[in-house]
């Protein structure tokens, strides 16, 4: 393996898609998200420092799924509460979810909460403002459901109908949305229904800001030019992008060809493209979406019925909605407030400008500096987006278009787009059928860190994974041969836990390495670093695991890097079992077994370190070293008897812990600990 490194930035922001207000985490949001970008967040403090890394995010307290929830809350509820009383709660338990799971945000806050409300209102007006000052915003006049029993016009999430995009099966489309991502005008929706009344609302005139997201195709091809040859972005992103960088197309069936004919004249400049095979619909290809949408509006006049195609569309930016980040007064347009998905897509600028500023409140001590755009427009720094897959049109198609409209000089992000934890093999959403258990609901059957090691090995950059917890696994095993009763997997002793496989090597492997070293140090060594230094064998399997941990995390593979740091912890726990054997009574040959395994964990344990944070620090503790040192990549290559050095100590010298009897490093949870 060659020792060529991969490089990192000198300074850098990671964030993690926001969670809505209306609910707590499901295990998703912290297994697909949260625990991925808290992994290469502890990375990076411990590869380029602790103050070179900021890990923000926070609530997305706006738009209609708010709304919606709050709405419900207090009709079906009486709850009493403002709708800010409503998202505070919310927010403090999404906080307490991620704080259960260890994840180490440097900033979790709201962007309708203070400190961060005061921040992110103000960068929403500057954003909103340079906008229409560079000529990218447009006003236009467009049609929204309106609820004629109710009386009111409705928000994105009070209409429901199916997708009209071709090819896409979602029943759960919103007002210019589905589930699935899909961005398409609301008179496209198929089957709209208000979920006020049950009725089916009219369209009606309004006038809103949009950004001219089409005119940025150019340059979105060219970053997906750029991202296909960065290793760090995704397949996955480059391909659903292009998706989009596409010529608007209407999909119409062939049953309609002849009233197609009748009215092909009056349609603007176009390309029919016939059918090939079996296929049941011809296309028409249009010059831009302008010229798509006339051609709508003729086909619709004539009764011939079709499909549009995925394409670049004006990004909606403000609403009508009452609770949203207010929108500046601009061309005699008034009262308006900000979509939520282009506000939270700044809002972690937002939320680095709150964390800077608290800093500097307190002294200016976390951070290097506390200058926002050293942190979002410095060539030396890298900002590191993780998402779910279904958000890459907001990340990765929009943002970064924003991004160029701004003329800022933001660094673009670099996206990290998982694919979605399935449970039990399904999909699950908590608006679905399939409903996920809630993160603290799995805390009742795991340790935080059982949980973080198993995710984390689900491979979820390379496909879809399903997460198969058997505590909450209500499928059936078998039946009982005495009493012919249905027997729940999670009722039958026979079958493993899948969720445990990771948590076996924690709570086996490393625990019983991690022991051998500080038991043998109490018997050989006085409780001090064994004298002699390790084989040199050893140091060069530390130092080559060393290498493709990084390689490894560089590329945001926490399943191969972990895999990595496991097979080196195996190597060697089997070394000492065979070495000390071996000895026989022999203290010498005992201590040159212990100074090969000291050295083996030191390395093991600081791989470890992003994924399982307690139980290595607890190793660090013990071993007589300060976390800073003993986590910092500039000692990675450094075994216990350097770090010992650089204390000014010696191995005689350097005094470590003392184990109480069965001390655990990784505890099972008292749930899958048998009684006695």
């Amino acid at each position: 393996m060659p020792d060529s490194r991969p490089s990192f930035p000198a300074r850098a922001v990671i964030t993690g898609g926001m969670p809505y207000g209306n609910k707590n985490l499901h295990f998703g949001h912290i297994g697909g998200v949260f625990v991925p970008a808290d992994f290469f967040a502890r990375f990076l403090r411990d590869r380029i420092g602790r103050e070179n890394v900021i890990f923000v995010s926070g609530t997305d307290c706006y738009g209609s799924p708010i709304m919606e929830g709050y709405r419900k809350k207090v009709e079906e509820e009486g709850y009493e509460g403002t709708i800010t009383d409503y998202v505070r709660s919310n927010h403090d338990a999404q906080k307490a979810a991620l704080d259960s799971y260890e994840i180490s945000l440097d900033l979790f806050e709201g962007s309708g909460l203070e400190p961060a409300r005061t921040h992110h209102h103000r960068l929403t007006a500057e954003v909103l403002e340079r906008l229409h000052e560079r000529g990218y915003l447009v006003k236009r006049s467009t049609r929204q459901f309106y609820d004629v029993k109710a009386g009111t016009f409705l928000n994105g999430r009070q209409v429901k109908g199916r997708c009209p995009v071709r090819g896409c099966k979602s029943e759960k489309a919103y007002a210019d949305e589905c589930d699935l991502g899909h961005q398409f005008d609301p008179e496209e929706l198929i089957a709209p229904v208000s979920q006020l009344t049950g009725t089916t609302p009219e369209l009606r005139p309004v006038d809103n800001w949009y950004f001219d997201l089409p005119t940025f195709r150019p340059e979105l091809e060219a970053l997906m030019d750029e991202w296909d040859a960065d290793p760090q972005v995704r397949a996955i992103v480059t391909k659903t992008v292009r998706e989009s960088l596409v010529d608007p197309v209407i999909y119409i069936q062939n049953k309609f060809r002849e009233g197609f004919d009748a009215c092909e004249d009056k349609l603007p400049a176009h390309t029919v493209t016939e059918p090939e095979g079996n296929q049941q619909s011809f296309s028409v290809t249009f010059a831009d979406w302008e010229a798509r949408d006339k051609a709508r509006e003729v086909l619709e006049g004539a009764g011939v019925r079709f499909r549009t195609g995925k394409c670049l569309l004006p990004f909606r930016i403000t609403g009508n909605i009452d609770w949203g980040v207010p929108a500046p007064d601009m061309d005699g347009t008034s009262g308006l407030t900000v979509w939520c998905w282009p506000e939270s897509l700044w809002a972690p600028i937002s939320f680095t400008q709150t964390a800077l500023d608290l800093d500097a409140q307190t002294g200016g001590t976390r951070f290097s500096t506390d200058d926002w755009r050293d942190w979002w427009c410095s060539e030396d720094a890298r900002v590191y987006q993780f998402i779910g897959q279904d958000n890459i049109y907001f990340y990765c198609v929009a943002q970064p278009a924003l991004w160029n409209a701004l003329g800022w000089g933001l660094v673009q992000d670099t996206p990290i787009a998982n694919y979605h934890i399935l449970f039990m093999n399904k999909k699950a959403s908590s608006s679905g059928a399939i409903k996920p258990p809630m993160a603290a609901e799995l805390l009742d059957a795991y340790t935080p860190e059982q949980l973080r090691a198993h995710w984390l090995s689900l491979g979820l950059d390379q496909k879809a994974v399903s997460f198969n917890p058997k505590p909450f696994d209500t499928s059936v095993s078998h039946k009982d041969k005495k009493t012919g009763e249905e027997v729940l997997v999670k009722d039958d002793p026979r079958i493993v836990d899948p969720a445990l496989k990771e948590s076996a090597f924690l709570t086996n492997i490393f625990n019983r390495l991690a022991r051998s070293c500080f038991y043998g140090a109490a018997n050989v060594c006085d409780a001090h670093l064994p004298q002699v230094a390790p084989h040199a064998e050893v140091m060069e399997a530390c130092r080559r695991a060393t290498l493709e941990f990084e390689r490894l995390a560089h590329g945001f593979d926490a399943h191969g890097a972990l895999a990595v740091a496991e097979e080196l912890c195996r190597q060697e726990n089997k070394r000492w079992d065979d070495a000390s054997k071996a000895a026989k009574g022999d203290d010498a040959a005992y201590e040159q077994a212990l100074a090969d395994a000291f050295c083996a964990l030191r390395t093991v344990t600081l791989l470890m370190h992003p994924a399982v944070p307690s139980g290595c620090e607890k190793i660090c503790e013990h071993m007589g070293f300060g976390a800073e040192d003993f986590f910092s990549w500039k000692h990675a290559f450094d075994g216990p008897v350097e770090l010992a050095a650089t204390l000014g100590q010696t191995p005689v010298e350097h005094a470590i812990v003392p184990l109480p009897p069965r001390f655990d490093f990784f505890e099972k949870h008292p749930s899958q600990v048998k009684k006695k």
